[in-house]
């Protein structure tokens, strides 16, 4: 039975990637449109790939380095499973990437070619569904990999069952399945975060120094090509918005599913429960759960590409593809949790795992992780649309000038708070009531579960975005333009609620490999695991985590700014030493402004990218395991509410732009100063939504996971515990 669910777990992940295949040769055997269009889209390609080169030789560099330390440290299971997890991570991006950059123009083209928004959206969406399934797809593959190789052939989920976990073989400390499962997580982790956090920092630059100095100083339209940026702009949006998004989401939807097969792995360690057989369906529900959410999205997916004609209503078609993928996980899931559970004793899983609801319990858990995601995207969507009132008022507030545009959206990005964050805990204590702190895990891939459309969704934004810069560069008919428009703006909004999905789940997760990383270390003699904040060095722990998420946000906003100045620097100069460039009569240095973006990614995201691997580390050789539990709660809470403020303030701040321009607000549009008010707000917002925002989910589940995989070591060896200070 176990051995037939691994089966359809893989047939799903093969099933995916061989429909994500059909799909990026489908796109690139379109046409690409007129000789211009292809020469600039062949330029952003070759920028963004050779951005992604040189990010991945740094990457693979410091990738190296902690694979020897895991190695020596902790296992050589564990070293090989995070090499295999920044494979995994690192092919999603890049694959994601590169469908990208050949389906940017040939959605200018259907646009130029039919004028249809309807058959427009279907190849946007055609390029977004391959970076989905790659996503979800590579990710499962991986954790297969690992769950039969070492898990099933190498005995480590035997050597569980049997109490003979294995020993290091230089520090003989234990390592557990629970710690090859942490390699993974962790490589999955650093690709992601530097993905995210390079990719953010080029895209912002450009992005910044594009709208600075085109728009609001020399008022020339969006991606003109006269303005030196646009290509370094164009991009930014596939190494930051695409392979990033792909990277960070992939390392998301891992955590989620591990954390659970983590926790089930600790829990049976500690004398929860005895039963071996309730410990392998806990250990393969996640897995199995997972592949019902992939073999669902790629039924929702499908309906947007089949459907013979679809609406203008972009938003609707996107919501129906999601509620299929949704609707359908839910309804496999309550089918496999019944087959999978229904043979355990109550009574067992009550008392070992915390299940109320007998073999429902997983279910209605992740149910709960279900719904929480679905209504955090619906707050999202208020709280960033052009359709609802508080981006409305952005847009109002831009008749007033830059610093009202900019008030305004602080205050809507703050309020925006709250409500998630209420969904967030309901869904916690609800989880936590039905299934124990697995329940909560459940809760956590029960949100991710149908991420391979999630990410279908978001990335169709970024092509978007894209296509329009083409069209403008390209010197097409407006008409074109508008259609792009259209589609991008829908795709600010799929994309803060993407980032709330991705926040949302980090929360959960981070909560599960909170409960794994105490009882790694508190001996299996513990029955209660309890952390006492009023303790000195806890709570002097959780003010330093709650501060790191400020510190971290500080630097990448400054390191957007620095590469950003540069950037402007460049553009105004172009301007003045050009003849002839602001009035279209020669082009400007296109290369110049790639390097700038490159070389400051480059060299700003090494030190914030770092920090949050030697934080954990380094407090805890010092401090000991208590004070970096402390600074994983501060973290976590900090991080959560920033990243929601960061996520739904810049979207708003953009979607008010776009709001002016499309004529919303009366008397108003491009050229006029609300809408360089607008611009400004949007400028603001950038490097919050696409930079910081988030990369906060990932700065929490990378510390959670690396203080997990060590804290084997600096529980028994710290300074603190040396001079009995803990």
């Amino acid at each position: 039975m176990d051995n037939l669910l691994l089966i359809i777990v893989g047939a799903a992940v093969i099933l995916a990637v061989a429909y994500a295949i059909f799909n990026y040769f489908c796109v690139k055997k379109m046409e690409e449109g007129t000789d211009r269009m292809g020469e600039i889209a062949g330029a952003v390609r070759i920028g963004a790939n050779a951005f992604i080169r040189y990010e991945y030789k740094l990457v693979a560099i410091i990738g190296s380095v902690i694979a020897v330390v895991v190695f020596l440290v902790i296992s050589w299971q564990a070293a090989i499973a995070f090499v295999i997890g920044a494979v995994m991570s690192a092919t999603a991006g890049w694959v994601g990437m590169k469908i990208a950059t050949y389906a940017n123009v040939r959605v200018t083209n259907k646009a130029r070619e039919t004028g249809d928004l309807g058959k427009t959206l279907k190849v946007a969406f055609k390029g977004g569904s391959v970076m989905g399934l790659c996503v979800a797809g590579f990710a499962l593959l991986g954790v297969i990999v690992v769950f039969c190789v070492f898990g099933l052939a190498a005995h480590q989920i035997k050597d569980i069952a049997d109490g003979t976990v294995g020993k290091n073989f230089i520090t003989k400390l234990p390592s557990s399945f629970t710690m090859t499962l942490s390699g993974y997580a962790l490589g999955c982790s650093i690709i992601a975060m530097f993905n995210r956090v390079g990719g953010g920092i080029y895209t912002k630059a450009a992005d910044m120094g594009a709208d600075l100095v085109g728009k609001t100083e020399a008022h020339i339209p969006e991606d003109d090509p006269r303005n030196p940026a646009t290509i370094a702009d164009n991009v930014g949006d596939n190494v930051g918005d695409v392979a990033g998004l792909g990277s960070d989401l992939l390392e998301s939807y891992v955590g989620a599913v591990l954390s659970a097969v983590m926790l089930a792995c600790e829990l049976f360690m500690h004398g929860k429960f005895a039963d071996t057989q309730f410990l392998n369906k806990l250990l393969l529900f996640p897995v199995v759960f997972a592949g019902c959410g992939l073999l669902s999205c790629i039924i929702g997916i499908s309906y947007v590409l089949i459907k013979p004609r679809l609406s203008k209503n972009v938003h609707m078609e996107l919501n129906i593809a999601t509620w299929i993928s949704a609707g359908a996980t839910v309804a496999a899931g309550v089918l496999l949790s019944y087959f999978m559970f229904r043979d355990i004793d109550a009574a067992v899983m009550k008392a070992g795992a915390g299940f109320k609801v007998g073999a429902f319990s997983p279910w209605l858990a992740a149910v709960c992780g279900i719904i929480a995601g679905i209504v955090i995207g619906i707050i999202s969507e208020y709280y960033t649309s052009y359709d609802y009132k508080p981006t409305k008022k952005i847009a109002q507030s831009s008749k007033e000038g830059p610093a009202l545009t900019v008030t305004q959206g602080l205050a809507n990005g703050m309020i925006s708070c709250m409500l998630p964050v209420v969904v967030l805990a309901v869904a916690i204590f609800g989880s936590y009531q039905l299934a124990g702190m697995y329940g909560i895990a459940c809760a956590a891939f029960g949100m991710l579960s149908f991420v391979a459309a999630t990410v279908s969704v978001d990335t169709y934004g970024p092509i978007s975005d894209n296509a329009g810069g083409i069209a403008e560069m390209s010197g097409l008919d407006p008409s074109v333009r508008e259609i792009t428009d259209k589609l991008d703006s829908v795709g600010n909004t799929t994309a803060a609620i993407g980032k709330g999905f991705a926040i949302g789940s980090a929360a959960f997760a981070a909560l599960s490999l909170m409960t794994s990383y105490l009882y790694a270390f508190t001996g299996v003699e513990a029955k209660e695991l309890i952390i006492n904040l009023i303790d000195p060095l806890t709570l002097c722990g959780a003010l330093c985590g709650a501060a790191l998420p400020f510190l971290f946000s500080g630097m990448l906003i400054e390191a957007v700014a620095k590469a950003a100045r540069k950037m402007v620097d460049e553009v105004r100069r172009q301007f003045k030493e050009i003849p002839g460039l602001l009035e279209g009569e020669t082009l400007p240095d296109y290369k110049t402004c790639i390097e700038i973006s490159s070389q400051g990614a480059l060299k700003e995201m090494r030190v914030p990218c770092i920090m949050c691997i030697l934080f954990p580390l380094v407090t805890g050789f010092v401090f000991g395991p208590m004070f970096v539990a402390g600074i994983l709660i501060g973290a976590t809470i900090a991080a959560i509410m920033l990243a929601v403020f960061c996520g739904n303030a810049g979207g708003a701040w953009d979607n008010a732009k776009k709001y002016i321009e499309a004529g919303g607000v009366e008397g108003e549009g491009k050229g006029t100063p609300a809408h360089d008010a607008s611009v400004v707000g949007d400028t603001v917002g950038d490097p919050l939504k696409d930079t910081v925002g988030p990369s906060l989910d990932i700065l929490i589940k990378i510390m959670s996971t690396v203080s997990l995989v060590a804290v084997v070591v600096f529980s028994k060896y710290n300074l603190f515990g040396v001079l009995g200070w803990n």
